[in-house]
């Protein structure tokens, strides 16, 4: 099989959503001359009186949260899906068309810190926020009118996180989601035709070329997708094929910690700074079938391109037309590749007790 030549123009398919990306390294080479915004390091305080997700502070609907010692879930008081709502009308044509959805919005704060994100929390604190989500998942799961459990962090002021103590958001729902519904849609046309996980062949060709490898651990493997859309994109995949965060137990949740921990070290050591990014986990639906297609896996879409000020927009083509990036995958991969997985504020710190 020849290989094609990376240096030019080419499309390259999204196996996951059978969608396409343009790639255009050549313009790589071109100068410079957008937006270049300031930028200052911002102190957080470990707790903040007037933050609504910190122990012991009111919230906006007026409770008050716990003196929590590790990770926080509760129910969202400003919901975009609520659980209890009206019955569907009858849709007027063909043209003009709604369905009610019934759906549980969660927050989980990952820590009673204010200061503190994944990247610089212990890795045995993200295992705590691991069996949290684990804790949850199973709860909204059982739900009957759950069918898709959708986990996600919008983490950075420009990804539109209105609080800066690190949390995450859980949206249960009662349809699939046009996302995972592409996925579904794809796991399970590879899986009747081969009888094996899409996303295990895949990786098994990414582990022989090693291209596109940021990290791997025992069970985890941390790369940047051959179809990656964002300059930075990264996936977190699991070696064995689970279908969701039930079938973890204590090493999958170490190993996933550890994963998490360092491709969260590593955006936060791009650019030294506190690294943005929308990062979501996929699982099987939650809707009673079995789901042997599934493979777990986790998205990471940060929007920073070439400095700490300098962001990526979708916006022209990627709008109108698909998606385009200039800077290759195996390119960013390379680059977070070798990047310490020590935290640079440890490093500095370490460096002034020289």
């Amino acid at each position: 099989m020849q290989q094609f030549d990376n240096t030019y123009p080419h499309r390259r398919k999204n196996i996951l959503t059978g969608e396409w990306v343009l790639v255009s390294p050549q313009r790589t080479n071109r100068p410079w001359q957008g937006e270049v915004s300031p930028t200052e390091e911002i102190i957080r305080p470990k707790y903040d009186p007037n933050c609504y997700l910190c122990p012991g502070n009111k919230r906006a609907n007026g409770e008050i949260n716990p003196d929590y010692k590790n990770s926080f879930a509760f129910t969202n008081d400003f919901s975009s899906l609520l659980e209890k709502i009206p019955s569907d009308a009858d849709n007027m044509n063909d043209l003009l068309v709604t369905r009610n959805e019934i759906g549980i919005c969660r927050v989980v704060n990952f820590s009673p810190r204010h200061d503190l994100t994944l990247a610089e929390m212990k890795e045995v604190e993200i295992q705590k926020v691991i069996e949290t989500w684990e804790s949850e998942f199973k709860t909204l799961s059982e739900h009957p009118k759950i069918n898709h459990v959708q986990i996600f962090e919008n983490k950075g002021a420009i990804m539109g996180n209105s609080n800066p103590h690190p949390h995450c958001q859980i949206w249960a729902q009662e349809s699939i989601p046009t996302e995972p519904a592409k996925e579904l849609k794809q796991f399970t046309q590879y899986f009747r035709k081969n009888k094996r996980s899409l996303l295990s062949d895949y990786l098994k060709l990414e582990l022989k070329l090693k291209e596109r490898i940021v990290y791997e651990n025992s069970l985890f493997v941390v790369l940047v997708p051959f179809w990656a859309t964002w300059p930075y994109e990264t996936m977190i995949i699991s070696k064995k094929k689970y279908a969701n965060l039930l079938a973890f137990k204590s090493e999958e949740i170490k190993s996933f910690a550890n994963a998490i921990k360092v491709i969260t070290v590593k955006y936060d050591n791009l650019f030294q700074t506190s690294f943005p990014y929308s990062s979501g986990i996929h699982q099987a639906p939650t809707d009673g079938k079995t789901h042997k297609e599934w493979h777990f896996h986790m998205h990471f879409f940060p929007p920073l391109l070439r400095s700490a000020s300098v962001k990526k927009y979708m916006v022209g083509y990627e709008m109108l037309a698909e998606p385009q990036r200039d800077i290759t995958p195996e390119i960013s991969a390379k680059v977070l590749r070798g990047l310490p997985n020590l935290h640079y504020k440890e490093l500095k710190r370490s460096n002034k007790d020289v």
